[in-house]
C-alpha cells in the first residue's frame, strides 16, 4: 500500500525528509508547504536540490489542507497548535520533530489536539532524534535489557562548529556573548519543554514514582583566547562551550538525568571541558551496568553536508508514517505504537 505524504516546510530537516519519502517505497509525495514566498510555485525536488518530481510548493494552509493525503511531516521551526489543528481536521495525520513526543493531556491545546484527531479519525505523533529518540525510544527499548534499574542517562556531546548558521548560534544559543548575557539563554526552557516530556516516559515506563520538581542547570566555558570559527571570531572570555542538564528525582535523589553538551571545540576553555568525539551516550547504572553509544548521526566538525546531522530526525518522521496512518485516532507515543522500522534499498526490483 502507498500512502500520500505532505512535506510542510522545506529547511533542511524538510529537505532531508523530502528525500526520504521519495526513497521509502511505501510512500508518494503529492504536496508541500513552504514559508518563504519565493519558494511558492517551484518544484519541490528542485527547492530540495534534486531533479524535478513534478510537485509543486504552496504557501497556504487552506490549499494544503485540500490537498487528498494520508499524512503531512510538519516541520517548522516553530510549532503552530492552530496549523496543526488544521491540517488534523482536513483528516490528516500529522508526524513531527517539533513536540509532542510524551505530551500533558490536561493542556488545554493538547485537549484541542486530542478532540481533532479523534473527530476526524487521525493520529498526531511526535519524534525526531533529542529529544525523540536519544531521551526516550532508546533508553526504554534498552532497559529491556536490564533489572534493578537506578539512574537512567542521556546525554549529547555536539561539536557546534558543523552548525554554520550564524544568527541562530550567535543570537539564540549566545555563544560568542559575555556569562552574564549567555545566562539569559532560553535554551533552558525551550529545550527543557521537550525533554521534561522524555523524562516523564522513562518515568511512566520503568515506573519511577518521581518527585513533584525537576532540576535543571545551565553550566559555561569561556574562550581564553580569540577563537575563529564558522560563525565569526568568538572573542577571548565570552562563552565558547555551554552544558544544559535535566534531572529527575524520587526522594531526592536523581533516577534520570539529561544532559546537552555544546562546544565550538575543546581547546583553550576555561574551566577546561573535553568533548571527544561527536556522539550520543545512553547509559544505566543497574544490572548490568549498560552503556551504550550512538556515532553516525552528527555531521562533520568542519566541511560539507551539515544536512547529514538532520537525516535522522526527519528519517523517524518518515519512517513512522505507515504506523502512524495504521494506529488509532489520538495523540500516540512510542508507548502507543509497535516497532518503527526503516525500509531496505531497492535493488534489482521489488523486495518480496
Amino acid at each position: 500500500m502507498t500512502y500520500s505524504v505532505i512535506q510542510w516546510a522545506t529547511g533542511l530537516v524538510g529537505q532531508e525528509a523530502v528525500r526520504g519519502v521519495l526513497a521509502h517505497p511505501d510512500l508518494e509525495l503529492v504536496g508541500a508547504w513552504v514559508h518563504s514566498p519565493d519558494k511558492v510555485g517551484r518544484d519541490v525536488g528542485e527547492i530540495c536540490g534534486l531533479d524535478a518530481i513534478g510537485v509543486r510548493a504552496s504557501g497556504s494552509l487552506d490549499e494544503i489542507c485540500a490537498l487528498d493525503a494520508d499524512a503531512v511531516v510538519y516541520a517548522p521551526v516553530l510549532a503552530s497548535t492552530r496549523d496543526v489543528i488544521a491540517l488534523l481536521e482536513s483528516g490528516k495525520n500529522v508526524v513531527t520533530p517539533v513536540g509532542w513526543i510524551y505530551p500533558d493531556h490536561n493542556a488545554s491545546g493538547v485537549q484541542a489536539i486530542q478532540a481533532a484527531c479523534e473527530k476526524a479519525g487521525v493520529t498526531l505523533h511526535g519524534t525526531g532524534i533529542n529529544p525523540g529518540g536519544i531521551t526516550e525510544r532508546f533508553p526504554i527499548t534498552l532497559s529491556a535489557l536490564c533489572r534493578d534499574i537506578r539512574h537512567v542517562r542521556a546525554e549529547e556531546f555536539s561539536d557546534i562548529r558543523n552548525y554554520p548558521t550564524a544568527m541562530v548560534v550567535r543570537e539564540i544559543m549566545l555563544f560568542g556573548k559575555e556569562p552574564e548575557i549567555a545566562r539569559s539563554s532560553p535554551m533552558l526552557e525551550v529545550l527543557g519543554h521537550g525533554f521534561m516530556q522524555s523524562i516523564d516516559m522513562i518515568a511512566a515506563e520503568l515506573r519511577f514514582a518521581l518527585d513533584a520538581e525537576k532540576r535543571s542547570t545551565h553550566e559555561m566555558a569561556v574562550t581564553t583566547k580569540d577563537l575563529d570559527t564558522p560563525v565569526g571570531t568568538l572573542a577571548a572570555g565570552t562563552v565558547a562551550a555551554q552544558r544544559f542538564t535535566w534531572e529527575a528525582t524520587v526522594r531526592g535523589e536523581v533516577v534520570i538525568t539529561v544532559r546537552v553538551n555544546w562546544l565550538m571545540g575543546d581547546a583553550d576553555l576555561d574551566p577546561p571541558w573535553t568533548l571527544g568525539e561527536q556522539r550520543f551516550e545512553v547509559a544505566f547504572d543497574a544490572d548490568p551496568p549498560l552503556a551504550v553509544t550512538f556515532h553516525g548521526l552528527h555531521p562533520p566538525v568542519v566541511g560539507a553536508h551539515p544536512e547529514i546531522g538532520l537525516t535522522g530526525p526527519a528519517m523517524h518522521c518518515v519512517n513512522a508514517i505507515p504506523y502512524v496512518v495504521a494506529a488509532p485516532p489520538g495523540i500516540q507515543t512510542y508507548l502507543d505504537l509497535p516497532i518503527i522500522a526503516g525500509r531496505a534499498t531497492v535493488r534489482g526490483g521489488t523486495p518480496r
